[in-house]
Order: structure tokens, then sequence, then C-alpha cells
């Protein structure tokens, strides 16, 4: 399971509703590559870029771009977190 859970902050709530970016927890061993597929995958939904980091609690989280700007508003209304 690469996608493990959408995480939702203040900034990341910022990110969405200015840039149009989610962000997820996802596996540690898991490529940008990978993590976009699985989400165009699981949302149907175009992924035009990835970026990752490493968390200060030792998890991987990815910020994820969408084609369209309103896609990140969709998942998270279809996943039931807004």
């Amino acid at each position: 399971m690469i996608i493990k859970n959408p995480y939702v902050s203040e900034k990341a709530s910022m990110d969405l509703e200015y840039k149009g970016k989610l962000q997820f927890i996802v596996d540690r061993a898991a490529t940008k590559k990978q993590i976009a597929k699985e989400i165009e995958r699981m949302f149907d939904k175009e992924v035009v870029s990835v970026k990752t980091l490493m968390t200060m609690k030792g998890q991987k989280k990815a910020m994820v771009t969408f084609a369209d700007e309103k896609a990140g508003e969709e998942i998270l209304s279809r996943l039931g977190v807004m």
C-alpha cells in the first residue's frame, strides 16, 4: 500500500486553497512515479507533479499537484475529510 492517508494541517489547507495541491503520507520506499500512478489510479485525476520530503517523525510526505485545480477539493470531499 503506497498511499497511507491524506495529510491535513493548516499549511496543507492553504496549499490546497491557493495552489490546488494535496498532501499524503506515503510508504517510505515509494518513488515519485509510483506515488503519481497510484493517486491517478485511486482517484482518476491527472497528476502533474509530486514532491516528497521526510517529516520529523520519520514519515514520508508527498505534495501532489493536479492538472485540474479543483481536483484536490473533490478528492478530499470524496474521502470525507472536507
